[in-house]
């Protein structure tokens, strides 16, 4: 049996999640992505496939890195689009990784700034 990688380990643990979670229109899916320099998130309805709401540490006008304290910014920012669009609910999609760090600071950013999961 060959030896998974990281990376089709969190892809199998996504996979898992995946079952369990869907966007609806009423309540999108927050996505989460974390690389090693960087994190981006975005707002999807499952139903449609398409992509409400965006943000990345990549972005020229944020001007944040891929630290918590950046992560907590782009979750402020997708969550500022996410209200100019009327989302104001939506269902948490930790993406396979642990909810800890980059990825919590994210989620409390997007919170205090006003979306509910």
């Amino acid at each position: 049996m060959p030896v998974k990688t990281r990376g089709e380990l969190r892809v199998a643990r996504h996979t898992r999640l995946r079952k369990k979670l869907e966007g609806t229109p009423a309540r999108p899916r927050l996505a989460v992505y974390r690389s090693l320099k960087h994190i981006s998130a975005q707002i999807i309805d499952d139903t449609t496939g398409t992509t409400l709401a965006a943000a990345s540490s990549i972005e020229k006008g944020l001007d944040t890195k891929g630290n918590a304290g950046g992560a907590k910014t782009v979750g402020a920012k997708l969550a500022e689009r996410a209200k100019a669009k009327g989302i104001s609910a939506v269902v948490f999609d930790r993406g396979g990784f642990r909810y800890h760090g980059r990825v919590a600071a994210l989620a409390e950013g997007a919170r205090e700034a006003g979306l509910e999961f």
